[in-house]
């Protein structure tokens, strides 16, 4: 179990890493969805499931508002 959480950790990090190190809001949201899911997994491992789901729903529609607003200011010429 412990390295299930250390595994997860590094997970974080690195979806983390993806957000700040792309461009690209394709893949920065990629990022953030990776993040999001091992974010709510350790949560889950930790025991606390309800707060996990609550926290993944509510964290993916601020990933649809931001993502939408990205892609909508990248495809505007002017």
């Amino acid at each position: 179990m412990t390295y299930f959480i250390l595994f997860l950790g590094v997970c974080l990090v690195l979806g983390a890493l993806a957000v700040a190190s792309n461009p690209s809001p394709y893949y920065g949201v990629l990022g953030l969805v990776m993040g999001s899911v091992v974010g709510c997994g350790w949560l889950v491992s930790l025991g606390a499931s309800f707060i996990a789901l609550v926290l993944f729903l509510v964290y993916l529609g601020g990933i649809l508002v931001v993502f939408v607003y990205a892609v909508s200011l990248a495809a505007d010429p002017f």
